[in-house]
């Protein structure tokens, strides 16, 4: 099992450092007393003041640097690694949602494509010594067999979004076998909790059930999800970062095993590992709001899966670690937020 501490001596570069994950995973590192560089665009894809919100918390720490620039912007990325001496770098930049991707592809390719190339690259001139990236759980596509295990082919993709974060997975691999960069892939699997995305599930329905507005629950609310807490998975990454991925020298060209490499490259995924149904996932929410939500039924939505369960089992084995978090302590948490920071009660 590997060492799971962090080194405070190393400097921690985070893209995506006004999102969601991107803010949790930073206040935990600055928490710890590590120096960290967080970059972020700030776009509109949801609410910019939330993201401000968050920022504002980390800013609030000296050991914390801020850069607003694009992961398209290569020149900025050089200066930034130029500046300051980096020695791992954490990418959870990307343009997210299913959804979004079929309305507008252009955004995901500039974005999770071209965008994470620039990171390669940097990393590649400047000797880094771990790249942990975000994938997704979206990955596992027309999967159907459960629980989604890294030893699975993810060949099948149904969305997008689900194919640029397969492809950021083939690009890691590639660095990794060219350059020797120590590349790591986390599988995340629905993320939720404090300062969540407002387009994620537990938000629409909080903010809908308040309002007294329907709630939209596709198809026909037979949908189970790997609901994961966000500490779970900042604690999943932090175990990980100061443990980067080495050459599989027994790895077997003949079997080709998607979950290991010749190269120093890994992924994992980061689930809670209990599925809960969407009915059941909603009327937990009921019971803490105080309240019933009037429930609209609708089809599938084209690029999503019905069913989703992370097999966890390299996680446990090579950093001890598990998501713990129950949903019900999780929705507890993250509705005690809501109503904290929009004031409603």
């Amino acid at each position: 099992m590997k060492v799971n501490e962090l080194d405070k001596n190393k400097v921690y570069f985070v893209t995506g450092a006004a999102g969601f994950i991107g803010f949790h995973l930073c206040k935990r590192l600055l928490d710890e007393g590590c120096t960290v560089i967080g970059l972020d665009n700030i776009n509109d894809y949801y609410d910019v003041k939330l993201k401000k919100a968050r920022l504002e918390i980390i800013k609030q720490y000296s050991a914390f640097k801020f850069v607003y620039a694009d992961l398209q912007e290569k020149d900025k990325l050089v200066e930034v690694f130029k500046q300051y001496k980096i020695d791992i770098v954490i990418n959870l930049a990307a343009q997210a949602g299913v959804r979004y991707s079929i309305k507008n592809p252009d955004a995901y390719i500039q974005s999770n494509i071209v965008g994470f190339l620039n990171i390669l690259e940097v990393c590649r001139h400047n000797r880094i010594k771990h790249l942990v990236y975000a994938s997704s759980s979206s990955v596992y596509g027309m999967n159907v067999t459960m629980p989604f295990s890294i030893h699975h082919n993810v060949d099948h993709p149904i969305s997008l979004y689900a194919a640029t974060k397969k492809s950021n997975e083939l690009m890691a691999h590639t660095y990794s076998h060219l350059y020797s960069i120590p590349t790591t892939g986390l599988r995340f699997f629905t993320v939720y909790g404090p300062w969540g995305r407002p387009d994620m599930a537990l938000f629409l329905f909080t903010e809908a059930i308040l309002r007294g507005e329907p709630i939209k629950i596709f198809n026909n609310g037979k949908m189970e999800r790997d609901f994961t807490y966000v500490d779970d998975i900042i604690e999943g990454i932090v175990r990980l970062l100061n443990n980067p991925p080495e050459e599989n020298k027994e790895w077997d060209k003949e079997l080709v095993d998607p979950g290991t490499s010749s190269a120093p490259y890994k992924v994992y995924n980061i689930g809670n590992s209990r599925p809960i149904e969407l009915m059941n996932f909603i009327e937990l929410l009921e019971e803490r709001l105080g309240k019933k939500a009037e429930k609209y039924f609708l089809p599938m939505q084209d690029g999503d899966v019905s069913k989703t369960c992370a097999d966890v089992d390299n996680l446990i084995k090579e950093i001890g670690f598990r998501p713990q978090t129950s949903i019900n302590d999780g929705i507890d948490k993250f509705v005690s937020w809501y109503i904290d920071y929009y004031g409603q009660n």
